[in-house]
C-alpha cells in the first residue's frame, strides 16, 4: 500500500539524517578533541532531534487521516441530502411535473434501485482499480446526476437522473469504509468508519430541514444545484486529501462472492436488514404519530426532525467508540436490544407526548449507532470480496427501509392507530437480536482479534 510505503520512506529519511549527524559529530570530536561533557551534550541534542522527528512523523500521519476522513464525510453528507431530501419535497416536484404523489414516489424507488445496481457494477468493472480512482469516478457520477436533476425538464428525465444518482451510493460507502480502515491501521477502525459515515447523519440533522426550507422559499431545483456544487467541492477535496492506495487483490468476479459461503456475513446482513427495517416500521410514520397520536403540534415537526437527526449524529459516533472498546458484534447486539425496548415502549407509551419524543431520539440513536460496527464487521468477514461486502450494508439498509415502511403501513390500512406501526418493528428487532447473538457466540472473538 502506498500509504505504508510513504511512512517507511519518511521514517528511513529521519533515521538516515540522525546517522549523518552522529557521524559528523564523531568526526568533529576526533578532529578537535572535545571534552566528554560537550560530547554528551551533542549526543543529547541528537537524541532529542530523533525523538522530535519520529513524533512529527506520527502527527503528520494523524493529520493525513483526519483530513481524509473528513473529506470522505463530505461525500456521505452529499449522498444523504440527495437521498432523503426527496421525502420532504415530493409534493412540490409532483405539482411541478403534473404527476400524482404516488407517481412522484417512484423517484424514491428509482434511487433505491440505483443503489442496488451500482454495487455489482462496481465489482464487475472497478475491482482492479486503485481505491482513490474509484471514489473519484463515483463522485463524478454523483456530480453529473445532481446537475441533471437540477435541470430535468420533465418527470421521466428526473426518474433517470434519480437512478443515476443512486448508482454511486452503496459503492461509495463500501470503498470509503476500506479507505478508512486502511488509514486507521487497526487503531480505532470503527471510529474511523463512523467519522466517514457521519456525513449521512449530519445530513439528517441540518441538510434535509434546510433543503425543505429552501424548497418552500424558492424552488426544489436549488437543492439539487447545491448537491451538484457540493459534489464538485468534494471531488476536489478527494483529489487533494485522499492518499493514493493500491488496489485490492483481484480475486476475480466470482471470488468477490466467495465470502458468502460462510454463515457470518449472512448473519450480519440479516441483522442489518432487520434492525433498519424495525426502525423504519415506525419512523416512516413518525410525523403523524407525533401529531395525531402523541398530541404534538404540527408547527413543532421541523424541530422534531432536528431532534431525530441529533439522535442519529450522537448514535453514529457513540457506536464507533463503543465498538472500539467492547467489540463491534457486542456493540451491535446491545444497540439492537435497546432498539427493541424503545420500539416496544413506543407501542405501549407513545400517547405520552414528552416520552414519545425521548423514545424517538433513542430509536434514531440506535439506527445510526449500529451502522459503523456492521460496516466494519462485514469487511472483516469478507476476505477476497471486500468491495462487494462494503456495499452490502447499504443494500441491506435500503432494502430494510422498504420492507419496514411496507410492514409498518399494514396496521394503518387495517384501521389501527399509529402506535401499532411499532408492533412489526419490535418483532423484527427481536429476530435481529437472535442473529447478533448467534454471531457473537460463534465469531466475535475472531472479529476482535482481526480488529486488533
Amino acid at each position: 500500500m502506498r500509504v505504508e510505503q510513504n511512512e517507511k520512506s519518511s521514517l528511513y529519511k529521519n533515521q538516515r539524517g540522525v546517522r549523518i549527524l552522529i557521524f559528523a559529530h564523531l568526526l568533529f570530536n576526533a578532529r578537535f578533541k572535545l571534552n566528554q561533557w560537550r560530547m554528551m551534550k551533542y549526543c543529547r541534542t541528537i537524541a532529542n532531534f530523533a525523538r522530535f522527528s519520529q513524533k512529527n512523523s506520527f502527527e503528520n500521519d494523524d493529520s493525513i487521516m483526519k483530513k481524509a476522513l473528513m473529506t470522505l464525510a463530505l461525500g456521505t453528507f452529499g449522498l444523504g441530502v440527495t437521498e432523503f431530501a426527496m421525502m420532504g419535497i415530493l409534493p412540490f416536484i409532483a405539482s411541478d411535473f403534473g404527476v400524482s404523489i404516488s407517481e412522484a414516489g417512484h423517484l424514491i424507488s428509482s434511487y433505491a434501485l440505483g443503489v442496488c445496481v451500482g454495487a455489482p457494477l462496481m465489482v464487475a468493472f472497478m475491482r482492479t482499480w486503485r481505491l482513490k480512482k474509484i471514489v473519484v469516478l463515483l463522485m463524478c457520477i454523483y456530480f453529473l446526476a445532481s446537475l441533471g436533476m437540477a435541470f430535468s425538464p420533465e418527470y421521466y428525465s428526473m426518474l433517470v437522473m434519480r437512478f443515476m444518482a443512486g448508482l454511486p451510493h452503496g459503492a461509495y460507502f463500501g470503498v470509503s469504509s476500506i479507505i478508512a480502515d486502511r488509514l486507521s491501521k487497526g487503531r480505532k477502525s470503527t471510529t474511523a468508519v463512523a467519522i466517514m459515515c457521519s456525513g449521512m447523519s449530519v445530513a439528517n440533522l441540518i441538510g434535509i430541514p434546510f433543503g425543505t426550507f429552501i424548497c418552500q422559499m424558492a424552488s426544489w431545483r436549488y437543492i439539487f444545484a447545491f448537491s451538484a456544487l457540493w459534489g464538485l467541492v468534494t471531488l476536489l477535496a478527494i483529489w487533494r486529501f485522499i492518499p493514493s492506495m493500491d488496489a485490492l487483490p483481484d480475486t476475480g468476479a466470482r471470488g468477490q462472492f466467495r465470502f458468502l459461503k460462510s454463515l457470518a456475513p449472512w448473519l450480519l446482513i440479516a441483522a442489518t436488514l432487520l434492525g433498519n427495517g424495525a426502525v423504519f416500521c415506525y419512523f416512516s410514520y413518525y410525523a403523524p404519530l407525533l401529531t395525531e397520536y402523541s398530541g404534538i403540534s404540527t408547527t413543532l415537526l421541523p424541530f422534531m426532525a432536528v431532534i431525530a437527526g441529533a439522535g442519529m449524529v450522537v448514535g453514529n459516533i457513540t457506536g464507533g467508540m463503543l465498538s472500539d472498546r467492547i467489540g463491534p458484534g457486542h456493540t451491535g447486539r446491545w444497540l439492537q436490544i435497546i432498539m427493541f425496548g424503545s420500539l416496544l415502549s413506543i407501542f405501549l407509551l407513545s400517547h405520552i407526548a414528552w416520552l414519545s419524543v425521548i423514545l424517538m431520539c433513542i430509536t434514531t440513536f440506535c439506527l445510526f449507532g449500529v451502522g459503523s460496527p456492521q460496516q466494519l464487521l462485514l469487511l472483516r468477514f469478507s476476505k477476497g470480496g471486500e468491495l462487494l461486502a462494503g456495499c452490502m450494508v447499504q443494500l441491506a439498509f435500503n432494502f430494510g427501509n422498504a420492507v419496514g415502511a411496507y410492514l409498518g403501513g399494514i396496521p394503518l390500512t387495517n384501521g389501527y392507530t399509529y402506535n401499532y406501526t411499532a408492533l412489526p418493528g419490535f418483532i423484527m428487532a427481536a429476530i435481529g437480536i437472535i442473529c447478533y447473538t448467534i454471531f457473537c457466540h460463534r465469531y466475535e472473538k475472531l472479529a476482535s482479534k482481526s480488529h486488533q
